[in-house]
């Protein structure tokens, strides 16, 4: 406990319990910060690039993961530490923004971090780091503006979508199907694209995925899929120009909100009673049949009668769909959401081209296709694979081969990949650093020499020799003033990206280098780190 006195010798607290906290303070702290920084960035490392290695998690439920995915990796790590939550949530606002590049942003910042590191320990003060970092992430910044292409595509021509979709999907575990999965995720993206507003809305893309088949069983759906079967087994399979009712009501007699008890003490009462419910079974169905529904889809269950029923008119029903697959079944075949048999009409109904029932394999599995629909801005991208984790790796890789599409649409500049874009920068802020005096140029070299960690990254888990191959693309590309050159990751014999087909998004590359060095900075500016010491 700190204690101090007053002018009369009466000691007064200053801190309480201070034997109870732990606390690091100046240099001591930034050292302690910075290499729980760089662990985080240690660990998601080895799984950059298109030969990265996949991390295996295991949540507390005994749930498992497999993946490559930084976000992902770091969400279901259970992080204690405070500096390691920082780089948490920087792959996740990547993962938010841009969709892609997740690995490598914390890739990024922990190499930032370790160059700060160095130039702390020479005696420099870390705020003048931080400004030199500032400095130098504008410079490389613009210096993407300027490297960038802008690359034309339309509606007929979505080549170069589908091969910017290919680089993000070439790092996956999925990567020996990465040209039929992009072709999914750009016909997709395209499906629900406003192209004039340059908007995409990625919630009318709904990601199905089940058990069995294959991965190139994967196919895009017109239209929204249901894991429901028919509520009767005796319904028909397949309905043809369907006007769908969709509907929030229950088939059931109506409860009253108030306790209640009927007492029955004679048959013909019962009888009575019955009939009523009959009735009443019969005017919902026959509410349904007079506005010209031929496929009822119901968000809650049917009673045995009402079903029966349903199965005698003719009219096939779906029971017990989520609310989101309602709305979604709602905007892809045109029709309204009605929360009361008394407001069915006409026009609320839905429409759709096809509806069928489809078994898979041995099981008794079956789903709902609702296909050719009215409005086709909905989609279903529908993934089979041999195993869970399989298809939780698939959606999250389609996910980020989406998040890539709608970026592109947004925003048309791409640069070059393969750590062709972090090794030009390097050069320009390396350049660059020369202008400046004072001690910040120290910062911006070492800015130049961090943004190296990431072709560095790339070509160690390719399995060849980092430091040569990073040198020697760096010679060639000063020699040919060609910000093309990467490193050659598939050992394809050029190191030329644009012959490669690697690209990446602008947007996402500027993003990567401006929450990376965000992020850094906050980090250096912490000087005195108070924590309650364990028990």
């Amino acid at each position: 406990m700190a204690l101090a006195f007053d002018e009369f010798g009466r000691p007064f607290i200053i801190l309480r319990e201070q034997d109870q906290k732990t606390r690091l303070r100046g240099l001591d702290a930034q050292k302690a910060n910075i290499a729980a920084g760089k662990a985080v960035a240690r660990i998601l490392r080895t799984s950059l690039g298109p030969k990265g290695m996949d991390k295996m998690l295991q949540s507390p439920d005994g749930e498992v993961t497999i993946t490559n995915d930084g976000a992902t990796i770091l969400e279901q790590m259970d992080v204690d530490n405070q500096i390691a939550k920082l780089m948490v949530e920087l792959s996740r606002s990547q993962d938010y923004e841009i969709g892609d590049g997740t690995t490598g942003v914390v890739v990024m910042a922990g190499s930032l971090l370790e160059q700060a590191q160095k130039l702390l320990e020479r005696g420099i003060h870390p705020i003048r780091v931080a400004e030199g970092y500032e400095m130098a992430s504008r410079i490389a910044f613009e210096h993407l503006e300027r490297i960038a292409h802008k690359f034309e595509f339309s509606a007929e021509n979505v080549e170069p979508l589908i091969q910017t979709c290919m680089t993000t999907l070439s790092s996956k575990i999925v990567n020996r199907c990465k040209r039929s999965l992009a072709e999914i995720a750009v016909k997709a993206v395209l499906a629900v694209a406003d192209l004039e507003r340059k908007d995409v809305n990625l919630d009318l893309i709904k990601v199905e995925g089940k058990v069995g088949g294959k991965l190139e069983d994967t196919e895009l759906i017109y239209g929204i899929i249901v894991d429901k079967d028919m509520s009767h087994p005796q319904m028909p399979k397949q309905i043809e120009d369907a006007n769908i009712a969709i509907l929030t009501c229950p088939f059931e007699p109506p409860k009253p909100k108030t306790k209640h008890k009927v007492d029955i003490d004679t048959v013909e009462k019962f009888q009575t009673l019955r009939q009523q419910e009959q009735k009443y079974f019969d005017d919902m169905v026959q509410k349904c049949k007079d506005v010209g529904a031929t496929l009822v889809i119901c968000q809650w269950g049917f009673d045995d009668e009402a079903n029966h029923l349903l199965m005698h008119r003719n009219l096939p029903a779906v029971r017990w769909v989520g609310g989101v697959e309602l709305e979604l079944i709602a905007i892809a075949t045109g029709g309204r959401i009605v929360p009361r048999f008394q407001e069915l009409t006409p026009e609320k109904l839905g429409r759709a081209g096809l509806v069928r029932e489809k078994a898979f394999g041995t099981t008794k599995d079956r789903m709902i296709y609702i296909e050719h629909c009215a409005n086709s801005r909905a989609v279903t991208i529908f993934i089979r694979g041999g195993n869970k984790m399989m298809i939780e790796e698939t959606k999250r890789s389609l996910h980020d081969a989406l998040c890539v599409a709608r970026n592109l649409i947004r925003n048309k500049s791409i640069v070059y990949g393969g750590g062709s874009a972090e090794i030009s920068c390097s050069i320009a802020v390396e350049a660059a650093a020369d202008k400046y005096p004072g001690v910040e140029q120290y910062a911006i070299r070492a800015f130049a020499d961090a943004l190296d960690a990431i072709p560095m990254a790339l070509a160690e888990n390719s399995g060849l020799q980092p430091i040569e191959t990073l040198s020697a693309v760096k010679s060639q590309q000063i020699k040919e003033n060609n910000t093309n050159c990467g490193i050659d990751c598939n050992d394809v014999g050029t190191n030329d990206m644009r012959e490669q087909n690697v690209f990446e998004t602008l947007i996402g590359k500027q993003q990567q280098i401006l929450l990376a060095t965000q992020v850094v900075k906050m980090i250096l500016k912490i000087d005195d780190v108070i924590s309650p010491s364990e028990y």
